[in-house]
């Protein structure tokens, strides 16, 4: 089997031989993508719908897999998007300069030549994340607190770097998509198609993310697109051969006793573990490169033959819960992982479990890996789903709700900074798992505390769910990683399990961990866990300002080459920024009503783009309608969404989610009739087209707004951008008079 470095070094010298053809054949005079899109063919819908497609499913692909092989991009995943989003507004801009598909190639092929560089164990970009992620008003894992000024710098240069190969890679998408909006006989005909292309691409992703396919899938099908976009057999013929060293570099050598998957949410590698004498004993998880969980054989069959892991098996994190728990616990796992939890709670003799797991691929695994098997056990309950979404619909109630090791670096949209478990550790959650307990029940919370301030806000929250201070220490042990515990009842359970167990309030004692500090305390509004306070993080003005220099660079650059048009139209601008404001807002109420699950994200994007479609038919059918009341109508159905009353809504989450898709589904549509309405008569659909996407841009940038004013917020910051917009039609009507 050909190794990491064999493949990269192969990979390599396919290029430079690449690299060698194409400068011969220009020094000929015969040069390879030599032509611009005044020599593309004239409108051609399949182009189109080609490009369109290959917008959203490549920037979907890229955000997947840069979040997982940098990880600080993980945390500020919309970052990626941001990145995409500008690429491709440049490309509107440079419509009718030379085709930019040989730099796009270049920047494609580069970042991935830079990210699986194979020296330093393939993490050479590592120290990026640290660099980065060591301000002290964020959590990231596995950096260390504090900036060093010189090491920053140098990974803002990096990272500066990185950020211009993403954006290189969408300049000829943009170039295409503007070009073909420009040569359609009818640009609300023209936008449809992108509208339908993008639709596509949205679910292609969709089936690619459902069957679990790797990085080289997804990125082969960009370069097949690529190829398939040229105006010529040659240029054609080139991009195919390149297919390749693409897949040379994204190549994952076979281990012995590992596995490599892409779930829905990130990558999972799992490694077989042996004790040394030959036992299996479970295995080690990694999730992004980063270790997560061990799965360890704790039965009393495998101790009896391994009497070193013995010593921690009373007090280790999995066993713990249970002493505190009233004898034969019916127990809640939320989180439940590959099943150490639940193993555990069938070793201590717990009538039934339910066992929630969000992850498909991490369950699948517990079934097949856990040496005690825990999930064939007809003692257990297994729900495949968001864990906050199960809470709301259960009618059971638990004498133990176990939160495991939940602490996330994944992501739930592609179009926010929300992490997967960001509704889990709530204000509004805990009061509702603690409307679960019966009158003797506990809540025990096992979280990986690396910044104090982390765990003092757990204190808080569960203080003012639980109506007292939950009971806090450490627990760890060599086969498991280290936890902070927290215990909390309503009534006097945690407090007479220490009186009862002598040996158990001496640990405690022993390992207390005193965690008090002021942090504001996360709510369904302000969900973000891991943000010290209601503020924007330096490392989010950091990157923030990377973009925004980049852009500026970038469009200096056009404004020297490009004298047609440098100017964007403001209200192109202003309802590009407000909709992806809007967007955000629906994908983050909605994951509250039906889980922060990657199906959410997908269904509505995908209805979003069906909606702009649907609002392109009215305005083909019905033609001129009031621009004025379209927008009036915009606005005043934002102003009814904000101050909607969701919360008191007394019904399943289902029905209030529906309500949620009925209330935000009128504005969607009066945006998309209201731009619509006027990208059919504007002069420049290219322009137009750019100026929209670069809103989108700012749009991305201002939803860190709601790291200090709350997610609902950004629906007033969406009514300002949407005023703005109003304002910029007003004024392209005064100028007409």
């Amino acid at each position: 089997m050909i190794s990491r470095t064999s493949a990269f070094l192969a990979a390599a010298a396919i290029l430079v031989a690449v690299r060698i053809v194409m400068w011969m054949a220009k020094h000929r005079g015969n040069a390879f993508f030599a032509g611009d899109q005044s020599e593309a063919p004239d409108w051609r819908p399949y182009r189109l719908l080609l490009a369109s497609f290959l917008t959203l499913f490549a920037e979907l692909a890229f955000i997947r897999w840069i979040a997982v092989e940098v990880r600080v991009f993980a945390y500020f995943k919309n970052l990626a998007l941001l990145l995409c989003f500008l690429g491709f507004g440049l490309g509107c801009a440079l419509v009718k300069q030379k085709s930019r598909w040989f730099p796009a190639l270049e920047g494609f092929l580069g970042l991935l030549l830079v990210i699986r560089v194979p020296w330093q164990g393939g993490r050479l970009l590592e120290g990026l994340s640290q660099s980065l992620g060591g301000a002290g008003d964020v959590g990231i894992w596995g950096t260390p607190e504090g900036t060093d000024w010189g090491y920053f710098l140098s990974g803002a240069l990096l990272a500066g770097c990185l950020f211009l190969l993403i954006v290189s890679v969408f300049i000829p998408l943009g170039q295409v998509v503007s070009s073909q909006m420009d040569r359609a006989p009818s640009s609300l005909r023209a936008y449809s198609w992108d509208l339908l292309g993008s639709i596509v691409g949205v679910a292609a992703f969709f089936l690619v993310s459902w069957w679990m396919l790797p990085p080289s899938a997804w990125m082969g099908i960009v370069l097949v697109g690529f190829a398939l976009l040229q105006t010529n057999r040659r240029d054609a013929a080139l991009v195919a051969s390149l297919l390749l060293p693409l897949l040379l570099l994204l190549h994952e050598p076979a281990q012995p006793n590992q596995e490599i998957f892409w779930t829905p949410y990130q990558q999972i590698q799992y490694t077989r573990r042996h004790a040394a004498n030959g036992d299996a004993w479970g295995g080690e998880m990694l999730v992004n490169h980063t270790m997560y969980q061990r799965v360890v054989d704790l039965s009393p069959r495998f101790l009896a033959r391994h009497p070193a892991w013995q010593k921690d098996v009373e007090n280790n994190p999995y066993n713990l819960p249970f002493r505190f728990a009233a004898p034969s616990p019916t127990v809640l796992v939320v989180g439940s992982g590959t099943g150490n939890d639940v193993a555990a709670a069938l070793r201590n003799g717990s009538r039934t479990v339910d066992a929630v797991e969000i992850d498909p691929a991490i369950l699948d695994l517990g079934r097949r890996e856990h040496p005690e098997h825990p999930y064939d056990s007809p003692r257990v309950n297994v729900h495949l789903g968001d864990a906050r979404s199960f809470l709301k619909r259960t009618p059971e109630h638990y004498d133990l709700i176990l939160f495991g090791l939940l602490d996330s670096h994944a992501q739930f949209s592609d179009y926010s900074n929300m992490r997967i478990d960001n509704f889990v550790y709530t204000e509004e959650a805990f009061r509702e798992a603690a409307r679960h307990l019966s009158p003797d029940g506990i809540i025990f919370v096992k979280f990986q505390v690396d910044r104090p301030w982390l765990g003092a806000r757990l204190v808080e929250i569960l203080r003012a769910t639980m109506g007292s201070s939950p009971v806090v220490f450490t627990a760890d042990a060599i086969y498991s990683l280290p936890s902070t515990c927290f215990v909390a009842s309503a009534g006097q359970r945690v407090n007479a399990a220490l009186a009862a167990d002598p040996r158990l309030a001496e640990f405690v004692d022993q390992n207390r961990r005193a965690l008090s500090d002021t942090v504001p305390i996360t709510t369904d509004d302000w969900p973000y866990l891991y943000q010290r306070d209601r503020r924007i993080p330096r490392t989010y003005y950091s990157v923030s300002v990377l973009v925004i220099l980049i852009a500026i660079f970038l469009y200096a650059r056009v404004r020297r080459t490009d004298h047609t048009h440098t100017s964007f139209f403001l209200f192109f601008f202003g309802m590009g920024a407000g909709f992806l404001l809007l967007e955000t807002q629906i994908i983050s109420r909605l994951a509250l009503f039906f889980g922060t699950i990657w199906q959410v994200n997908g269904i509505v994007i995908s209805t979003l783009l069906l909606a702009l479609l649907l609002a392109n038919a009215i305005v083909e059918r019905m033609g001129t309608l009031s621009k004025l009341w379209m927008w009036a109508g915009l606005v005043v159905s934002l102003a009814f969404a904000y101050w909607f009353p969701f919360d008191r809504i007394a019904s399943a989450p289902a029905i209030v989610g529906t309500i949620a898709i009925g209330i935000f589904s009128v504005p969607v549509l009066f945006a998309g009739i209201l731009f619509s309405s006027e990208f059919r008569n504007v002069d420049s659909p290219s322009a137009a087209l750019g100026a929209n996407v670069l809103g989108a841009v700012t749009g991305g940038l201002l939803e860190n707004l709601s790291l200090l004013f709350g997610l609902r917020a950004l629906l007033l910051v969406a009514i300002v951008l949407y005023c703005m917009a109003g304002f910029g039609l007003w004024q392209r009507k005064r100028y007409a008079v």
